[in-house]
């Protein structure tokens, strides 16, 4: 990066500019003022900063509906290194959600947004001395503090009286009106708890404020009677009653082999202008908690196909045993492990599908010689255990373009991580995706510069923290936040993203 003094904060010359929307794919020099992009030009341009981006693709900055290590300097540290610019936690949600935004005010190095969760608000109504640690970030209460929280599993099993439903739908509402971005609503981990009537409460408010609904379903199976488009429809039957959008997340892993059905139905349904949309991580395993309810051997074995060895302990990357499956279940049900799901072809083929897009489910990750929840920006990224999704799922994407595993333009591959991941929160509450997902004059300064012949994921499941290379600079509303593929230390150019403005 070379320091000029000229019209732009920030010119970037000499790349392959990529806008998804235009479809413009062509060597232009791009110049930012003021965190917005205000040239998009063939002419000669300089800079106070100037990075050459020759022989580079200069793409949108990467959006990530589905990222569970959104507010924690770790986890934002390797989602940068894969190009993310705006991780937000939409499947799982939060709550409170005022303390949760009031927690990464100027503190953060990417932009950052998240719904109002169901599972959230379940455990707040069933468990009054819950203390948050993490400002109503559940999934970090349940892994990382549960002693110091209070948490407890009473948000997957316990079935609510009509009393705590009407108290539920208020905290969901109460977290609308504070410019949460839609619903997260996860009844796959709470399979016997979680009633319909609360399915139809979330879609119904989604429908009132004109927002969405983004879902774990129900099932995760490709066997009746409970199969994974049975979860679906769950929420898709109150959508076509109620309105709102709809987001199925990390569909290949509840659709299984019943996949090519699943994206029949959604193709159908966009047609008629339902808006729905599939989500899809690139790895054909998972990662979650032990005691999650498709985990159960009733389940996992007999409708998903795979057994006890199929689990992997995080923390030992070692497969389970029936006896070690039964023992963390008594013990530390809360234990984090990966799973295999779908197939790989499964993955592959639906994220080659036009109504797809990317998203990581970027899961916490553990320290490996302590146990602890990595949450700290200096964790080194070789210290760790975890979903290699949380560090290279964008980065995969992009290869597997390249090898042509999935087999579509890399302009298309890009759209699934930026544009129209932007265009459907648009369209469903967020006004301020209008302004992302683009390289265009008056867009936000959003913008990831890769190298498309050499961008890799280095994440394995051994090695879940390796970050992606191949991706040099990452650029936030207008600031360099990575350079030369280090992450800048201090450097909290994020902004929040929500229904309402605040």
């Amino acid at each position: 990066m070379s320091e000029k003094t000229n019209q732009y904060d920030l010119a970037i010359t000499g790349g392959r500019v990529i806008d998804p929307e235009s479809e413009l794919d062509a060597v232009r020099n791009v110049g930012i003022r003021g965190g917005t992009i205000v040239a998009v030009t063939e002419q000669a341009i300089q800079g106070n900063e100037t990075i050459d981006a020759t022989g580079h693709v200069v793409a949108p900055g990467f959006i990530d509906m589905h990222h569970h290590n959104t507010d924690v300097p770790f986890g934002q540290k390797l989602a940068l290194r894969d190009g993310v610019t705006t991780p937000m936690e939409l499947e799982a949600g939060v709550y409170p959600v005022d303390a949760w935004y009031a927690g990464l005010e100027g503190k953060s190095q990417t932009n950052y947004g998240a719904s109002v969760g169901s599972i959230g608000a379940r455990e707040h109504v069933f468990n009054p001395k819950l203390k948050t640690k993490y400002a109503g970030d559940w999934v970090y209460d349940l892994i990382g503090a549960p002693v110091e929280t209070g948490f407890t599993m009473k948000w997957s099993t316990q079935v609510p009286t009509p009393e705590e439903i009407e108290q539920i739908e208020g905290l969901l509402e109460k977290g609308l009106q504070q410019g949460s971005v839609g619903i997260g609503h996860c009844p796959g981990y709470m399979v016997d708890g979680c009633t319909q009537a609360e399915s139809l409460i979330c879609q119904k408010l989604a429908g009132k404020y004109g927002q969405a609904v983004y879902l774990h379903g129900r099932y995760s199976s490709q066997m009746p009677p409970a199969s994974g488009l049975l979860g679906f429809l769950e929420m898709m039957a109150p959508q076509e009653v109620y309105g709102g959008g709809l987001v199925i997340q990390h569909m290949t892993a509840q659709s299984l082999a019943d996949t090519p059905a699943a994206l029949e139905l959604i193709d159908n349904a966009r047609a008629n202008g339902i808006q729905v949309l599939a989500e899809i991580y690139p790895y054909n395993f998972g990662g979650s908690i032990v005691a999650a309810d498709y985990l159960h051997p009733d389940n996992y074995q007999k409708n998903m196909g795979r057994d006890y060895k199929d689990i992997i302990e995080t923390a030992t990357v070692t497969p389970l045993t029936k006896e070690r499956y039964e023992e963390l279940i008594k013990t530390v049900p809360s234990t984090s492990i990966m799973f295999y799901n779908a197939t790989e072809e499964t993955v592959y083929q639906a994220l080659a599908h036009p109504n797809t897009v990317l998203g990581s489910d970027a899961f916490p990750y553990t320290v490996r010689d302590s146990g602890a929840t990595a949450t700290d920006w200096d964790t080194p990224y070789d210290a760790v255990n975890g979903h290699p999704r949380g560090a290279g799922a964008h980065a995969r994407m992009l290869r597997l373009v390249r090898e042509k595993k999935i087999d579509i333009p890399l302009t298309l591959g890009i759209s699934k991580m930026t544009y129209m991941i932007a265009r459907f929160l648009e369209e469903n509450g967020v006004q301020q995706m209008s302004r992302k997902g683009r390289i265009q004059v008056g867009a936000d300064a959003d913008i990831t510069i890769f190298n498309p012949d050499t961008v890799i994921d280095n994440s394995t499941m051994k090695d879940g923290g390796l970050p992606s290379t191949g991706i040099p600079f990452v650029i936030v509303n207008g600031t360099v936040v990575v350079s030369d593929s280090k992450v800048l230390q201090g450097v909290y150019p994020g902004k929040a993203i929500r229904t309402s403005e605040k």
